[in-house]
């Protein structure tokens, strides 16, 4: 998985085909209409991947508008908000569906992406340990929650390295970390 402080738009779009089949059958069973936002995660799959993201915008707020209650269309709209960085708004979305579905991992990992984007990587931690409390096998967590950890050995050596010079060992350790939490070039 990318970087957590630089999601890449097909790592999105995975996602949100992977989650809109869950959100969509909680949505269902709680009549709120999944049916009308059926097409909608690939509709916006498609809008980000040819990278028009105000348009995606525009589709997930039409969803919401006809079914502002629908679990998979706020979701989308989540993730649209994300890769617009727009994400005080994308926070406040999957705050509301972690406290609506706090059974599902999804919402987790992304409020644990926007910590980590944010620099709050202790918090972050703690949302993924969360969503994997809730799912034990949700890979994208499970990735994400490696890369946090990366992050903050990186933070250590570095609080390390300002109060005295790292020893060759600890310096070649600290470039490698850095080297894999490296955006991988497209």
């Amino acid at each position: 998985m990318p970087h957590p402080t630089a999601p890449a738009p097909a790592t999105a779009r995975s996602r949100l085909a992977r989650i809109a089949r869950r959100l969509g059958a909680a949505a269902w069973l709680l009549g709120a209409g999944a049916l009308a936002a059926a097409s909608l995660p690939d509709e916006v799959n498609t809008l980000l991947a040819a990278g028009r993201a105000a348009e995606a915008l525009q589709r997930s707020e039409q969803a919401l508008l006809v079914s502002p209650r629908d679990a998979q269309a706020r979701f989308v709209h989540g993730v649209v908000l994300m890769e617009l960085r727009r994400d005080a708004e994308a926070m406040e979305q999957f705050e509301r569906l972690a406290q609506e579905f706090p059974e599902l991992p999804e919402p987790l990992n992304n409020i644990a992406l926007l910590h980590a984007r944010a620099g709050r990587l202790d918090t972050a931690r703690l949302t993924l340990e969360s969503a994997l409390r809730n799912d034990p096998g949700h890979r994208a967590a499970r990735a994400n929650l490696a890369e946090v950890h990366l992050m903050l050995a990186v933070a250590a050596w570095e609080q390390l390295a300002r109060v005295g010079p790292l020893d060759p060992r600890q310096s070649r350790r600290l470039e490698a970390v850095r080297a894999l939490l490296a955006p991988a070039a497209r």
